[in-house]
This record gives C-alpha cells, structure tokens and sequence, in this order.
C-alpha cells in the first residue's frame, strides 16, 4: 500500500530534520537586553551619547535607553530602582549617593567646564573677568537678566555654589532673576530669546550655537585649557545602581561602566567635537 509508505517517508524526513531545527535555535542570537542609562541633559544635548553608544550596544548585544533629566532626577531614579546606571556631574551629591548605599561606585569618566554666556553688548561687563563668582557679583549688582535652569541639575547645583562665593543669594522672586525648571538646551534657548546671562557646560553651547547667535562666551575662556577658574570645572562619573534598589540589570550596569571607562571609549570620547568644532567637547578622566 502506497500510504503507509509515504507516511514513513515523512517521519524519516521529520526525524532527519529535527536535529537541524534543533541546531538552528541553538544558534538563535540571545534576546538584546535593555540598559536603563539616566544622565545628564548635557551628555544627551551635546551629542555624546549618540557618537558613542553604539559600540556598547553592538558589543553587548544590548539597548541602551536614554533617560536626559538633571542630575537630581537622575539620582531619583537610581534610588527608586527605575534606572540601571548613572552618568552625572554633582560630585557630592553622587559621593552622598553611593555612601548611602543606593550606587555601588563612583568611577569618573570624563571632564568639561561651564562658561557664562550672554549678551555679546554685556551690559554687566563681564568678559575677561577670570573669576566666574566675580562675573556673577558684577551680573547681580546691575541685575542683568540671568537665567537659571532652576532644576536641580548638575549644572544647578553648580551655579548656586557659584552664587554663594560671590557672596550672593539670588531671589527667584526678584525680577531680572529667572528660575526656568528646564534643562541646558531649554535654558540656553531662553537666554538667547530675551538676552539673558546663564550658567552652561561648555559642550551643550558649543553644540547648539549655531542656533544661538545672539549668546557668546564671556566667562571661562575660549577653550577647556584656556579656562584659569578651577570653579569651572565639570567633572562626570558613572555610577552603576545597587542591586537593592529593585529590578536593576547590575551585571549590565558594570559592564557599562567597565566599557565607558575603557581606553577605547575613552580615546572616542576626547575625539567627539574636535573636527566639528575645533576642540573636544570632553576630556577623558578615567582613572
């Protein structure tokens, strides 16, 4: 009978390719894994982590989700378990961090500065002043627009430090003092609309300058290197999040962290900037 013939044809040929069925889920690639990365808005504004992310991704075979708030929120979210790793410029705030138990290290990554851009007519007369708390005491005595990002960012904590070595304490009340709550390229935005001072890292600005034409530098130097007040300096790190904190991918998180802190993302991180605008926008600080 012809049926049953072909019958056992078909389960000869079945049994003959399950093992290659079984070989070829083997191989199957893994599912990619997701990395929650909570940073600043400048490493995101700037462009950085566009430049730089996709090697991670391809070597770990991961997706890296970008989460751009202050470093304030960013801290928020690690200690509430909603982000994996950390990539921040508050060094205090972060040391507080990981000393509370909620980071399991603080590894600096990379460095830029803060400059004070304005009005090029600089109705406070600020350019060439070496001392950033000198330029803001001289913005406040003749209470020139200045625009704060408000936020509790990095860059916020940094301006209100700014601020007391001035010997001043600015009023968000007062009129020619204004608290945004927005982030650096929202901010500089603003500044640039109404011809305000601020407070910027220097690679956001130099990022978006094209579209500020009506903002220039007037504390902190042309450069990194040409920038004489320590005060400016915007040291980062990352910091992967406890495993305590929730449902954190800490293996991912230190595997980023060896990665951002590796020669060859360090080499990648002082080159962005330097052909689009003559100098890096970071400096590589890995120990």
């Amino acid at each position: 009978m012809l049926v049953p013939r072909v019958l056992t044809a078909l389960l000869l040929v079945t049994l003959l390719l399950a093992p290659a069925g079984l070989t070829a889920c083997a191989h199957r690639a893994p599912p990619r894994t997701t990395l929650r990365l909570a940073t600043t808005t400048s490493t995101y504004d700037s462009g950085l982590l566009d430049a730089i992310l996709p090697d991670f991704e391809e070597q770990h075979n991961a997706r890296v989700d970008v989460i751009a708030v202050g470093t304030g929120q960013a801290l928020a979210l690690g200690e509430a378990g909603d982000a994996d790793v950390l990539l921040v410029h508050a060094p205090a705030r972060e040391e507080a961090f990981v000393e509370a138990g909620h980071g399991t290290a603080r590894i600096p990554v990379m460095i830029n500065d803060f400059v004070i851009v304005g009005p090029p007519a600089d109705p406070a007369a600020i350019a060439g002043m070496p001392l950033a708390s000198d330029a803001l005491a001289a913005i406040a005595a003749v209470q020139a627009p200045f625009a704060s990002r408000g936020d509790e960012s990095g860059t916020h904590t940094k301006e209100l430090a700014l601020w007391e070595m001035a010997g001043f304490t600015p009023d968000p009340d007062a009129g020619w003092y204004r608290s945004l709550g927005q982030g650096m390229g929202e901010t500089l935005t603003y500044a640039n609309e109404v011809g305000a001072y601020t407070l910027a890292d220097r690679g956001t600005f130099l990022a978006q300058q094209r579209n500020l034409p009506d903002l220039s530098v007037l504390g902190g130097g042309d450069t990194f290197l040409q920038n004489t007040d320590p005060a400016l300096h915007n040291p980062y790190a990352v910091i992967p999040v406890s495993p305590d904190n929730g449902n954190v991918e800490h293996g991912l998180a230190q595997a980023f962290a060896a990665w951002i802190t590796s020669s060859e993302a360090q080499a990648a991180i002082e080159a962005y900037g330097e052909e689009r605008f003559g100098q890096p926008l970071f400096y590589a600080a890995a120990p």
